[in-house]
């Protein structure tokens, strides 16, 4: 029995409702994850969590809390693999012409405009517009009709001022929004996600989606901008930076760990994606807690 989950959301809100607000409280325990998009933008605030992101070609972990604004039909992963005790996490879809097909083309909401437009890469906000803002998602969550599209307005007002932020997906992730591509991208993404501690061949890849490998590598190349060896290195990397900054591995454990069975290899891979080396990344890390 399959156990994919359709990649073409379909979001439905609450009956007499243009807007869809689901809260978690406290802890959720493990979260599984897909690979799904849908013509709604959604807005992801974790007041306290830890998990892995994935939107686009953008891959990394957070650990603590989170504000994210995800354009249209901009492929993600779920977020919060793990809320703690007094965490919370609200998620907020809404259709960007959700007040009608020129609400936001008046001069007065030009910047909400604007913010969905750069949405279409994933928006990380940083800690003071956290700060800000972050209450308000506590009382959507309560309110109803009239009062619930106020603070939804108030909110995204907000975030349309803020400076404080990074697009995550700058080098861009054009997605066909096509269920027959995502479909193919959800089988991907969930075998790589599963597997990627060991080596994954191109033969046993592309068999996943029944193409031959030189037509999985061209499709692969034209969905996502890379290749395949390519995301499944840059998984191993990020996977690394979580053990160098939640264990006490050594650094050739970690590489090892993570799939890479040659250290030389790792280093200059984790240097690519990062910048800096993988000791150098773990002593900035101690200094930053200290």
């Amino acid at each position: 029995m399959s156990t994919r989950k359709p990649t073409l959301e379909k979001i439905s809100p609450e009956f007499g409702s243009s807007i869809k607000v689901i809260a978690n409280e406290a802890y959720i325990g493990e979260n599984k994850p897909f690979w799904h998009f849908h013509p709604e933008l959604e807005l992801v605030y974790v007041n306290e969590g830890s998990g892995k992101r994935h939107i686009g070609s953008h891959l990394s972990y957070f650990n603590n809390s989170q504000l994210l604004l995800i354009g249209s039909n901009l492929p993600h992963n779920g977020f919060a693999d793990r809320l703690t005790i007094n965490g919370s996490q609200t998620i907020v879809q809404f259709r960007p012409e959700f007040l009608g097909e020129h609400f936001f083309n008046v001069p007065e909401t030009a910047g909400i405009s604007n913010l969905f437009e750069l949405a279409k890469g994933g928006i990380l906000f940083g800690v003071k517009t956290k700060e800000k803002i972050g209450h308000k998602f506590e009382l959507l969550s309560k309110k109803e009709g009239f009062k619930k599209i106020m603070i939804l307005l108030e909110i995204l007002h907000g975030l349309s001022k803020s400076k404080d932020y990074i697009i995550l997906n700058a080098d861009g992730f054009a997605i066909e929004a096509e269920p027959q591509d995502s479909a193919k991208l959800d089988i991907i993404f969930k075998h790589v996600n599963e597997n990627f501690t060991q080596h994954i061949s191109l033969d046993e890849i592309a068999d996943k989606v029944s193409l031959t490998v030189p037509a999985f590598c061209r499709y692969f190349k034209k969905v996502t901008g890379k290749t395949f060896t390519k995301l499944v290195n840059e998984y191993r990397v990020v996977h690394a930076t979580k053990l160098l900054s939640e264990s006490q591995m050594s650094i050739t454990d970690v590489s090892y760990e993570c799939g890479f069975n040659n250290f030389s290899h790792f280093n200059k891979l984790f240097k690519e994606f990062t910048g800096k080396s993988a000791s150098k990344y773990r002593s900035e890390l101690k200094i930053r807690v200290q």
